[in-house]
């Protein structure tokens, strides 16, 4: 997109006041929301992202001189997501990717930075007419799919690439096939125990991929299917046993995963007290309660697999 500039700062180091220096940072655009539409056939198909470029690199005389000269305006980072977004979006790894590369190797200075990229789901409109149909579906109709949002963050250091891609919020529902008890009690203790609850969560999963040479979107739909099969199957005795069934079998199934992490909470539905009525409640009648509410977080790792700590740095949310 545009040839190579050189840092135009003369002096790398950080500038310091007595013993006051600059530390980490970073810097760019947040959430550039953009929906591309692919018209070169029939079928159509909506790609919306929410983009966040940051860069790293040396701009120390930007906050310690005012010095603007290194500094790629985070609205030149803005345009050059919509241009690469006119040259297509194959995933948003792969976009991520891309615009890591392009900043890296456009800017000198540049030796980094973050791209994080948020995917919204369009699925074609269902329909029983034939025209501008196919297969059951409308060609260029649509209908805001799933609750969850795909993510993806790309993470850059010289050349070196991290990728952790994920999905959150992800509500799945167990009414049955669900227990807990055998927890401690003492004076403030009050919740019963059960060995029939409704279980719900909405999962927040993310996941470290060891390589870059792989089919992100088939990659993805993989680990949407064994999340949703694995909670589906396993019969819980707690929440926190569900999320490391989950997470084991994502990497059993998926040898280009290091890691997977996971926050889901326990979204808590009690049985209404019918007995003030003079009726019974047979285990059918529930209130959600939408806080306070049980929060559950872990990682399920491989221990053979070294951590990679800079893939995680800006990550936030989970232990």
């Amino acid at each position: 997109m545009s040839d190579t500039l050189t840092n135009p700062v003369t002096g790398g180091s950080a500038e310091a006041d007595g013993s006051i220096v600059l530390g980490d940072n970073q810097y760019g655009k947040a959430e550039v929301r953009l929906v591309r539409v692919d018209r070169d056939r029939p079928r159509h198909r909506v790609t919306e992202l929410s983009v966040t470029s940051q860069l790293r690199g040396e701009f120390t005389v930007a906050h310690t001189k005012g010095d603007n000269s290194p500094v790629v305006a985070t609205d030149t980072q803005k345009n050059t997501i919509f241009a690469f977004a006119g040259e297509g979006i194959s995933s948003p790894e792969e976009f991520a990717i891309r615009l890591s590369e392009h900043f890296t190797a456009s800017f000198d200075w540049v030796a980094g930075g973050r791209w994080g990229v948020k995917e919204y789901t369009w699925e074609h409109i269902p329909t029983s007419l034939t025209r501008n149909a196919a297969d059951g579906e409308h060609n260029h109709a649509f209908v805001k799919g799933g609750t969850e949002t795909r993510t993806a963050v790309v993470q850059r250091d010289g050349d070196e690439i991290f990728v952790v891609a994920g999905l959150e919020d992800l509500k799945v529902m167990k009414s049955t096939g669900s227990e807990f008890h055998g927890f401690p009690r003492d004076r403030y203790t009050t919740l019963a125990e059960t060995n029939d609850r409704i279980l719900a969560t909405s999962v927040t999963a993310r996941w470290r991929y060891l390589r870059t040479d792989i089919d992100f979107n088939a990659a993805y739909d993989d680990v949407r299917r064994v999340l949703l099969e694995t909670f589906a199957d396993v019969h819980s005795l707690a929440l926190q046993q569900t999320l490391y069934e989950m997470g084991r079998r994502v990497l059993e199934t998926h040898a280009e995963i290091g890691e997977i992490k996971f926050s889901m909470p326990n979204l808590h539905h009690f049985l209404v007290d019918f007995e003030p009525f003079g009726l019974e409640n047979p285990n059918e009648v529930f209130y959600a309660a939408d806080r306070p509410y049980g929060l559950i977080e872990g990682e399920v790792k491989r221990s053979d697999v070294a951590p990679e700590p800079r893939a995680w740095a800006t990550v936030t949310g989970f232990c």
